[in-house]
């Protein structure tokens, strides 16, 4: 138990003696006026000099414009920051900030008033002064940028001007500064208002030509090498966050004010050392003068920014829309013009489709025509028999004839009846109609088929069998659709035995009157079926030269209307053949048919 305890002891010693030697990590905020890789190239000898100063820690340099640092300070990613004294008022009204550090400027004899602006315009231009500005388009770098903005507003705001209106135009390129130059010489902008040395580092790096280009408003102040348009303010300052020790901040602060001028972190910093935070009254007053509020933007305002910064991706989701918006426009049209046009091609259709099914009860009228000729002249000879017998009678004897006439004319009577039922019946297969239900026979159905196709049957010597199971009922049908259908399917069979050439030919007509159903088959010995029942079913598919494909698919068709089934197979009784069943409900039923 005291081993246990003794390693625990010396476990959390151990612990606590690494932690000890880790270095603490500190993220230095710099606004990169030049860009990022300028900025931790110019600032990363500076951090390990505090590094070295300071035992134990580790600093980073964070670079970044007004806005990225804003956010920075704001979510803790930084606990030290480099910037102008205009942006430290604006934090330390939103952050609690220590100002540890003044810097001492390098290129101005150790200055610490060493931020203003210079208004650049191209030397060829015709303006002297800011009043030759007026409506005239202007570039800055950033609206909250002390050097690059505000100190020109602060000089503007004393020769009475209001820069939200005098220029036409201000437009806010953000870092680096180069590209204000470039607008300028371009013409694109007419002035750029840059911070001070802005000028004179691009002409020293040879970026621009110093001829090119001119200073309105130009003043050299004492010990300094760059022309200013403005009154000059305090110089960056060193600030550490409310995060950072007071014990950290006073080693810090101390290591700052003992770095030497010559030292090599303060040479690539372009600083002459660090001295006490000088007074920002002057900036206090600039910003107290111009109301300048918190840089905090507003939602709206984000998005005006983000739409100028992004305009050409702007520009570009604009023309999408409106190419979507036409394309749109332009497919409901095209689907407009294809729905009417469906709408008249199904209504074409239908008129087709009747006008093909009177075609196909033409045609079997027609195939069938000699023998519905010769059903109609059976009646009528009959009928100029009996009467010319009739009237022979009545000639030879008028007063014995009154029984033979009334025999003879009930005769004439029947013969006449029967042809106007041969005649009501083709009448029946041509005339086009909406199917009229009402109670049928069935077994009436198929006397009449027969009937019809009596003499195609003895023509090509084909006999046709009826038999009949079951109790006969009546079912609820169409009377005609229901009597081409029978007309089809037995024609069908003999055409398919003539064909073949089969001898002897013949048809089973079977009824099986079933609980709920009754199934008619139509079953022949000729060839059989070379295709499946749905293929056969189908509009304009046949397997005739002259067949038009509808006689099958109408049959279909209205046995679907009575909401039966019709199958088309080959016989599976090892005989050759065909088998058409067709399946119709009783008179009532409502059970589903089962085929």
């Amino acid at each position: 138990m005291i081993l246990r305890l003794l390693g625990l002891i010396f476990l959390a010693l151990s612990l606590q003696a690494s932690a000890q030697t880790q270095p603490q990590q500190f993220y230095v905020g710099v606004l990169a006026n030049w860009g990022h890789q300028q900025a931790i190239e110019r600032w990363t000898p500076m951090m390990s000099y505090l590094e070295q100063a300071v035992p134990n820690t580790q600093f980073h340099v964070y670079p970044g414009n007004f806005t990225a640092l804003n956010q920075a300070m704001e979510s803790g990613k930084i606990q030290f920051i480099i910037t102008n004294p205009g942006q430290y008022l604006f934090l330390s009204n939103q952050y609690p900030l220590s100002w540890l550090a003044t810097m001492r400027s390098r290129r101005h004899n150790g200055a610490t008033s060493a931020i203003g602006s210079a208004i650049i315009v191209r030397a060829d231009s015709e303006y002297r002064t800011v009043y030759d500005l007026k409506a005239k388009v202007v570039a800055a770098s950033d609206p909250h940028a002390l050097g690059g903005y505000q100190a020109t507003v602060g000089l503007m705001h004393k020769l009475g001007m209001d820069a939200k209106t005098y220029f036409a135009e201000t437009k806010f390129l953000g870092f680096p500064l180069d590209p204000l130059l470039y607008q300028v010489r371009d013409g694109n902008v007419d002035a750029a208002i840059t911070p001070l040395c802005t000028f004179e580092d691009m002409v020293a790096r040879g970026m621009i030509d110093s001829k090119d280009y001119r200073v309105l408003n130009p003043s050299r102040p004492d010990g300094f090498e760059c022309q200013c348009s403005t009154n000059l303010y305090p110089n960056w300052s060193f600030a550490a966050s409310e995060s950072v020790a007071i014990g950290m901040s006073k080693k810090i602060t101390q290591a700052l004010m003992d770095l030497d001028a010559d030292a090599p972190a303060a040479v690539q910093a372009q600083l002459m050392g660090w001295t006490s935070p000088i007074s920002q009254l002057a900036v206090i007053q600039l910003f107290s003068e111009l109301h300048v509020q918190s840089p905090k933007n507003s939602r709206w305002e984000d998005v005006q920014f983000w739409l100028k910064e992004n305009r050409h991706w702007g520009m570009l989701a604009i023309v999408i829309f409106i190419i979507a918006t036409v394309y749109h426009l332009w497919i409901e049209y095209r689907f407009h013009q294809k729905s009417e046009s469906l709408v008249e091609s199904e209504r074409q259709l239908k008129q087709q489709a009747i006008a093909l099914e009177r075609l196909q009860s033409a045609s079997i009228v027609g195939e069938i025509g000699a023998g519905l000729a010769h059903e109609i002249n059976q009646p009528i000879a009959a009928i100029t028999s009996y009467s010319e017998g009739g009237i022979m009678r009545l000639q030879s004897d008028p007063r014995q004839a009154q029984q033979t006439a009334i025999a003879l004319l009930e005769k004439i009577h029947k013969q006449s009846t029967r042809a106007g039922e041969v005649v009501h019946r083709i009448r029946g297969l041509l005339k086009r109609r909406e199917a009229v239900m009402s109670d049928v026979n069935i077994l009436t159905l198929v006397d009449e088929t027969v009937s019809l196709l009596r003499l195609e049957l003895q023509r090509h010597d084909i006999q046709i069998e009826r038999s009949i199971k079951g109790e006969p009922f009546f079912i609820t049908a169409d009377r005609v659709g229901l009597l081409q259908v029978l007309v089809n399917l037995v024609k069908n069979s003999i055409d398919a035995i003539t064909e073949a050439h089969i001898q002897p030919g013949y048809i089973h007509l079977d009824l099986d009157f079933l609980d709920h159903q009754v199934v008619l088959s139509v079953i022949d010995n000729g060839p059989g079926l070379s295709q499946d029942s749905d293929t056969l079913t189908a509009t304009f598919f046949t397997t005739k030269s002259q067949g038009l494909g509808l006689g099958l698919a109408i049959c279909k068709e209205v046995i679907k209307e009575h909401q039966g089934g019709l199958r088309l197979t080959s016989r599976d009784d090892n005989q050759c053949g065909c088998l058409a069943k067709v399946v119709l409900k009783k008179r009532g039923s409502d059970k589903e048919i089962v085929i």
